[in-house]
Order: C-alpha cells, then sequence, then structure tokens
C-alpha cells in the first residue's frame, strides 16, 4: 500500500503518524488527526488502509524492516555464537535509542491484541533469522535447550523491551546502548546452556579423583 503513495505524501504520513501514536491514546487518535497533521486527505488515506490500524501496522512494518536489514547487514562476517547475540541485543537499544517514535508505538501505544491479529505482527524474516541463530547456539550446547528456541527469543526480546519502557519512564537519563554489553551479560547468564558441553565430563573425572 505504501508503495502506492508517492514520495512526499508518504514522507509526511510517516512522519504524522509517529507523532500521533507515540504521543496519543491509540483509541483516541483517528485518521482524521492523522490526515490533519499530514496534510493528506482524509479520502486518500482511506482509500489505501481503511482503517487506522491498517495505516499505522503498515508504518510499522515499514520499521521494522529496516532493522531487521540492519541486524542483517551486522551479523555478516560475525562467527562466534555469543557475539552474534550481542550485537543482536545491542542493535535492538540502538534502534530503539534513535527512533525513540516506534519505540513508544510497538512497546507503549499499540493495543498487542489488535497488532497480533494483523500479518505484520510475525516479523517473519526477523523471527526466522533470530531462532536460527538460538538454535544454533542449541545445537552446539552453548544455550540452554531445555526449553523451546522461542522461549529464548521471549527472554532477549522482554529485556528489550522492558529496558525501553523503562528507559521512558525514567526520563531517559543515560544510553540505553551504551548499557548495552553490560546488560547483554545478565541476558547471556539467563540463556546459556547450565552445563556447557565437557562440564558433566570433567565434574565425573574430578569425581574419580577424589575416590
Amino acid at each position: 500500500m505504501l508503495n502506492e503513495l508517492n514520495q512526499d505524501i508518504h514522507r509526511r504520513l510517516e512522519q504524522a503518524v509517529l507523532e500521533v501514536f507515540s504521543n496519543s491514546d491509540f483509541h483516541k487518535a483517528s485518521i482524521r488527526d492523522i490526515a490533519s497533521k499530514a496534510g493528506v486527505s482524509f479520502t486518500t488515506i482511506y482509500k489505501h488502509y481503511g482503517s487506522k490500524e491498517r495505516l499505522v501496522f503498515a508504518f510499522v512494518d515499514v520499521w521494522m524492516g529496516k532493522l531487521t536489514d540492519r541486524i542483517i547487514d551486522h551479523l555478516q562476517g560475525i562467527e562466534d555464537l555469543k557475539e552474534k547475540l550481542r550485537k543482536v541485543f545491542w542493535l535492538q537499544l540502538d534502534y530503539y535509542e534513535r527512533h525513540q517514535g516506534l519505540g513508544k508505538i510497538v512497546f507503549m501505544t499499540l493495543p498487542m491484541k489488535t497488532w497480533m491479529a494483523d500479518e505484520t505482527f510475525n516479523q517473519q524474516r526477523m523471527m526466522d533469522l533470530l531462532i536460527g541463530v538460538l538454535r544454533q547456539g542449541q545445537n552446539e550446547g552453548i544455550l540452554n535447550a531445555e526449553v523451546r528456541a522461542g522461549t529464548l527469543l521471549d527472554f532477549l526480546m522482554g529485556f528489550v523491551q522492558r529496558s525501553f519502557f523503562m528507559w521512558i519512564l525514567r526520563g531517559q537519563k543515560e544510553s540505553l546502548s551504551e548499557q548495552a554489553n553490560a546488560m547483554f551479560e545478565m541476558v547471556w547468564r539467563g540463556m546459556a546452556n547450565p552445563r556447557p558441553p565437557g562440564t558433566q565430563l570433567k565434574n565425573t573425572e574430578n569425581s574419580i579423583g577424589h575416590t
């Protein structure tokens, strides 16, 4: 739908959606608010989207796609699994810090049940990429394999969401991205295999040595 709009209208709508939905209650915001802010007719917006939900979801999908592209680009050449996940974690925090409007919309404004019913919620490219990395870590015995890879992803993304939410609430006094490494070490300890490869064998050898 966005591809059918000319570049100027697209830009004005993007700014209006960011401003209105990141600073207003979702249920109170309307297409008329967007139309007024963007200087685009109500008819044009309604013709392309049909509802404010479809309008905001379309832009969120574009913005999340850009984050996915950035993650794919930054992971090129990184072989170490922990460093891959560290980079993913940093990229998430840095992206939302730089695009606070998007973070507010995704984590604080959108009614989750409504968004989950829309196809844009899945973010299939990003989820497939991250699940692939996590399953690799489980198969190699580096990450906890006693839970689903999806549960590890929930843990990682949940930490990002809560960190952003509280960062906004506390007045953004410190940089999220600058704290990313310290926070990631906490996340890593929660995801790592509690019995890494070779541990059981070493413990067995130690027991034999003491008998």
